[in-house]
């Protein structure tokens, strides 16, 4: 049986649970901040994509989109669809958070990374449930330092005109690689191969659905696919 500590359901506890992401985010922010001014984009654009959309992966894409010059609906719907996994994270959250408003809920859910939600359902493995406080002090740590990183790459970017050279546009999957290590680290050895038979199934729908689809899409069908088979078999 678990248990948890006085300081589980504070403000302050989400902060010290953020600090071990950091360093992704900052290298991740730094990293976007110098592909962001390679491809073009003003310090106040970098800004304000790092601001309003706050996600990594689309911000990359945004990038690329705007390199191939691309028009505005197709970015909008490119980003919206990559994006949706948001809904599937948040959807495993809101249990936890079922006594908060809808408007605090609002507030997690929008402020929500894949980094905050792996620290967070690792959290809940170990101690059966979530606080809103500590949730504030995880998401709202992440978010200024994800800010203040872009704007800083975006400076640094006016010296570094061929990012991929410095293996930067590969920081985003390494950061995700080491967030799955983290929460493998976390379950017990039936769980941990039981993941690993999600992600073969993982691989199995990308590759079968993308002669159907286009990539982006097989993607993100896969994923509600393998998602629903992880609820279902968990």
């Amino acid at each position: 049986m678990t248990t948890t500590t006085a300081t589980d359901d504070s403000f302050l506890q989400g902060i010290k649970d953020c600090l071990p992401t950091l360093f992704g985010y900052i290298s991740i922010g730094l990293a976007f901040g110098v592909v962001g001014a390679a491809s073009h984009l003003s310090v106040l654009e970098i800004a304000l994509l790092s601001i309003l959309v706050y996600a990594g992966s689309a911000q990359f894409i945004f990038c690329a989109l705007i390199l191939t010059g691309s028009p505005a609906s197709a970015i909008i719907i490119t980003i919206f669809i990559v994006n949706l996994r948001h809904l599937l994270m948040s959807l495993s959250l809101a249990p936890y958070f079922t006594q908060h408003s809808v408007l605090r809920n609002i507030g997690f859910g929008t402020l929500l990374t894949d980094e905050t939600f792996g620290v967070a359902m690792t959290k809940s493995m170990q101690n059966g449930k979530l606080y809103g406080k500590w949730m504030d002090g995880l998401n709202v740590t992440a978010y200024s330092f994800w800010i203040a990183s872009c704007i800083i790459g975006a400076f640094l970017g006016q010296w570094v005109a061929t990012p991929e050279k410095w293996g930067l546009d590969f920081a985003l999957v390494a950061m995700f690689v080491a967030l799955l290590v983290l929460q493998l680290q976390a379950v017990g050895k039936a769980k941990v191969v039981h993941y690993i038979k999600l992600i073969c199934y993982m691989g199995i729908f990308m590759y079968g659905l993308s002669f159907l689809m286009a990539s982006h899409l097989a993607v993100l069908v896969a994923t509600i696919i393998v998602a629903t088979i992880g609820v279902l078999t968990e």
